[in-house]
């Protein structure tokens, strides 16, 4: 549970202003259908983090629990040093219309948008921090995305507007900060 828990409020606070929540807020101005948005976002975020967590899962057996453990604290200290750093939306990143529909596009957009994202580098981290949850930490990574992207599909603007992104930024920093101290420290 405590995989779980951890991996949803990591990745929910740090989908906050990322590139991803905006291109879920572009999604749904373009094409005003929440619903197959919202399903292509969590296709898209199932895949991509299964993906990620595997991988996170295979370098901790690969690399042992010693050098490991000085990665993923090194690791978390500098992804909470780029949550600092705000994302933007490229024009190159604007998703267009294609003859996949809504569903497909939102699939394909998403996924690549979310490959080498803090999200997915987080998915990665945590399933080697918890390698016996693997389907627990995919299972929170894809809550978290959910969490921040599928409001901003239904209430597009209005919510992006109301949440303070420099405070939510700061606060993944410091749950970041911690996770790579402990990680450093082998707590």
């Amino acid at each position: 549970m405590e995989a779980f828990l951890v991996a949803t409020g990591v990745v929910a606070l740090a989908e906050m202003g990322d590139k991803t929540q905006l291109l879920a807020l572009l999604l749904a101005a373009r094409f005003r259908k929440p619903w197959p948005i919202v399903a292509g976002i969590f296709a898209a975020t199932v895949i991509n983090h299964a993906l990620a967590g595997a991988v996170g899962n295979w370098i901790t057996h690969w690399l042992g629990p010693d050098i490991l453990r000085w990665i993923l604290g090194g690791s978390f200290i500098a992804m909470a040093i780029w949550m600092l750093i705000p994302d933007k939306l490229d024009d190159d990143d604007a998703p267009r219309s294609s003859h996949f529909g809504v569903f497909g596009t939102t699939v394909i957009a998403f996924f690549l948008a979310e490959m080498g994202d803090k999200t997915q580098i987080a998915t990665v981290m945590l399933a080697a921090r918890f390698t016996e949850a693997y389907f627990w930490v995919v299972v929170g990574t894809t809550f978290g995305m959910m969490l921040a992207n599928a409001p901003v599909v239904w209430l597009g603007d209005r919510i992006v507007k109301r949440v303070p992104i420099k405070l939510v930024h700061s606060i993944s920093a410091v749950i970041f900060l911690v996770l790579g101290v402990v990680a450093l420290i082998g707590w």
